[in-house]
């Protein structure tokens, strides 16, 4: 049944990139939204994020997708080296944006939380306030509930953008295993730009990797993943394990674990979903991002596949329409496309897993042969993924938000 405009009220339990995304676009499709939020404060935890060409057309849709471009800082050439320095295969920022429509644009995490939620009304986000989802709702009828400190919320639809270990997921399909270790655990850093010129890499070694890519304040965002046992510490700080597993590498990798500051440097195992979620509703509620689909970062989309999901479920859910019939449509057109990301993700991860010499030996020679063949040939990695485009209003949907505040539908054309 069609949600009753004067009653439409969302509430997103999670303020992170999807979280926050899913409540600007909800509003501008006509909810009224309240964002619960754990933790004291919108600092986000990580350092950077790289936001490729589909989530940049996905912030088209509430306007923030020229702002966000505007923040590439990689130009000219980059691509995969080994340890020793030796370029596997070579890449450029040009090639990049004309293929698939737009720059790499590599951003820190709280600045984009702090631009995404700028376009929220003050007083939508309620930090230090968790909610639990107590009754997922019925499409057709019975609204959501969600417990908080402050009392219960009833709403007519509830979004879990609750990170990898959500308790709305657990509570939605308390029979799924949820996230698993995949092996891997990464390190994330921001530093000052080293002295030299560096061009922008990401160097494989044997079950490992290092990426330096520059920020457009001037800044240094690192990355680190290996193959490591899960829940692993170093006794004598993270900085000094990345000198351990790192500081032998190419330039510029060991000056920029030197100009790190101990305390700055995140150690995160990574967990994915590799058994996918049988939907990603149920009644009212719905998940998105993390919580929905969790996967390994050696696709970098994480953050991505999360804004896409946040527009194409308000793109679904605008008041006036039919909320069950919506919830049905997000999660028929998410999952098959998520779920594949997923496992490709997966399958890069066991690539730079390799840890033997003579597979590695393999593995190098190979991505050196594609990069000689063709430059477009690594690009194609990003098919399917990189080139996606945001879902269209009909004009019939359009009508029945006329409504809504006067540019709260103004989008801009996918960039092509």
């Amino acid at each position: 049944m069609p949600v009753p405009r004067k009653a439409a009220h969302a509430v997103v339990v999670g303020s992170g990139i999807g979280g926050l995304t899913a409540a600007v676009a909800l509003r501008q499709h006509g909810w009224r939204v309240t964002v619960l939020e754990r933790a004291a404060s919108l600092e986000p935890v990580g350092a950077g994020i790289g936001l490729a060409p589909n989530s940049q057309r996905a912030l088209d849709v509430i306007g923030l997708g020229d702002e966000i471009r505007g923040l590439a800082a990689w130009q000219g050439p980059g691509g995969m080296r080994n340890p020793a320095g030796r370029w596997l295969s070579r890449t450029d920022s040009a090639a990049a944006a004309e293929r698939f429509g737009g720059p790499l644009v590599l951003v820190h995490r709280a600045t984009l939380i702090d631009r995404i939620a700028r376009r929220l009304p003050e007083g939508t986000v309620r930090t230090g306030c968790p909610g639990e989802l107590a009754d997922a709702g019925t499409a057709g009828g019975r609204p959501a509930r969600v417990t908080t400190p402050d009392g219960d919320i009833e709403a007519d639809l509830v979004i879990g953008a609750d990170g990898i270990h959500s308790a709305v997921r657990r509570a939605l399909f308390p029979a799924h295993p949820g996230p698993a270790y995949s092996g891997m655990t990464t390190w994330r850093v921001v530093v000052p730009a080293p002295e030299q010129p560096f061009e922008p890499h990401e160097t494989w070694g044997p079950g490992s990797l290092w990426g330096t890519q520059p920020l457009k304040d001037g800044r240094i965002y690192a990355y680190a993943a290996a193959t490591a046992p899960q829940g692993g510490k170093a006794a004598d700080g993270e900085k000094a394990e990345l000198l351990r597993r790192f500081g032998d590498w190419h330039d510029p990798v060991p000056g920029i674990i030197a100009a790190a500051a101990p305390e700055s440097v995140l150690r995160n195992d990574v967990h994915h979903m590799i058994r996918p979620l049988p939907a990603y509703h149920r009644g009212r509620t719905a998940l998105l991002g993390d919580a929905a689909h969790a996967m390994a970062p050696t696709l970098g989309q994480g953050g991505n596949q999360a804004i896409e999901d946040a527009i194409v479920l308000a793109h679904h859910t605008a008041t006036g329409l039919d909320l069950g019939a919506g919830l049905a449509a997000y999660s028929a057109e998410r999952q098959p496309r998520t779920a594949a990301i997923v496992r490709k993700s997966a399958q890069i991860a066991r690539l730079m897993s390799l840890s033997g010499a003579p597979a590695v030996a393999v593995r190098d020679a190979l991505m050196s042969t594609v990069s000689r063949l063709g430059p477009g040939l690594v690009l194609r990695t990003f098919d399917g993924i990189a080139d996606w485009q945001p879902p269209r209003r009909t004009y019939a949907a359009g009508a029945q938000d006329a409504h809504a505040e006067p540019g709260a539908h103004e989008e801009r054309p996918a960039r092509r």
